[in-house]
């Protein structure tokens, strides 16, 4: 796996986490509460393209806190990103572009 790879799989969970919240057949505790509010059709578009942009955002920002270029709390360092064999995913600065290009749809 590379740092392309690495960033793909937040895009999936991404994805993942919009239908968990959202999708009209989840039983998720997210969900449930979303669906209590009986929201109009165009007031759920809404909700729907405000929780994917922070969902967006919150991944942005983890990664590039692994990479180094942002804090996570109030530590800021750089991360070596392995696999469980020891391989290496990522190495600092490889992710920011990446997780730009991905999340954001554009070079940076």
């Amino acid at each position: 796996m590379n740092a392309q790879q690495f960033v793909s799989h937040w895009l999936e969970l991404k994805a993942e986490l919009l239908e968990a919240f959202l999708g009209k057949q989840s039983k998720s505790e997210v969900a449930i509460q979303i669906q209590r509010l009986e929201l109009e059709p165009q007031q759920s578009e809404l909700l729907r393209a405000a929780v994917d942009g922070m969902l967006r955002d919150t991944m942005y920002t983890l990664l590039l806190g692994l990479d180094g270029a942002a804090s996570i709390g109030r530590d800021q360092r750089p991360y070596t990103i392995t696999d469980e064999d020891g391989n290496v995913i990522s190495k600092c600065g490889e992710l920011e572009a990446e997780a730009w290009r991905q999340l954001h749809g554009g070079s940076q």
